[in-house]
């Protein structure tokens, strides 16, 4: 595929970010849309947390420190890049900030979450909409397949309950998501990062979404 420069890419998305539940492929995904738009990437730094693998063994006991160290990440993440000239340059992101506050809900107690919003409000942290949010929707089970084929190993610790309250989690927020462009993809349909086709399809529907709140479902676009 045909690398698009920023200036070939003209009145397109300057900020885009892909979400997903784990196991989703947003993270697979940004890398390729930054390649392929000569993009800057913003990753999160999941593999960073020094309390994540203990959180996926131990469960609540340790979702405090790690959800603290996912704060403080992408709450510096957001500040650097709200430092910087948004429009110099095309940004591929593989996390909305809005779901720290998701994850917290998820993972932590009632007073845990009392202290974790306290220290939320006082990083007042006021993060740049995007210009296109891709989200990718999977069932429990694709999502189960590719954790296990990516082989992290503590991720393999996550039980099927969990994953199923987080995809729950995220297709609420996102039925509700207005702040901008949402492009919503039956990722349970396509691989874009291992298969050309799937990606080549996918780019050309983000190419086109503009505005507004778009499904990508690649078996119905076959169909059609």
């Amino acid at each position: 595929m045909s690398t698009r420069s920023p200036s070939q890419a003209a009145g397109s998305p300057r900020y885009i970010v892909v979400e997903g539940p784990i196991g989703a492929g947003k993270t697979a995904l940004a890398k390729r849309l930054a390649q392929s738009l000569s993009a800057e990437l913003i990753l999160e730094e999941a593999l960073e947390n020094p309390f994540l693998e203990r959180f996926y063994r131990e469960g609540k006991s340790a979702a405090l420190p790690t959800q603290m160290f996912f704060l403080f990440s992408r709450a510096r993440q957001i500040e650097q890049l709200r430092q910087t000239d948004m429009f110099a340059t095309v940004r591929v992101c593989d996390y909305l900030f809005a779901k720290d506050r998701l994850f917290a809900e998820l993972n932590l107690d009632s007073d845990e979450l009392a202290l974790y919003e306290q220290i939320a409000d006082k990083l007042a942290v006021e993060a740049p909409v995007p210009d296109l949010v891709i989200y990718l929707q999977a069932s429990v089970d694709v999502l189960f397949e590719r954790i296990a084929r990516r082989g992290i190993d503590f991720e393999r610790m996550i039980d099927r309950a969990y994953l199923e309250q987080l995809t729950d989690i995220y297709a609420r927020f996102f039925h509700a998501y207005n702040d901008g462009p949402l492009l919503i993809v039956n990722a349970s349909q396509i691989d874009p990062v291992s298969n050309e086709a799937d990606y080549e399809q996918l780019f050309r529907q983000i190419e086109r979404t503009t505005g507004g709140r778009h499904f990508f479902n690649p078996t119905a676009a076959a169909l059609a």
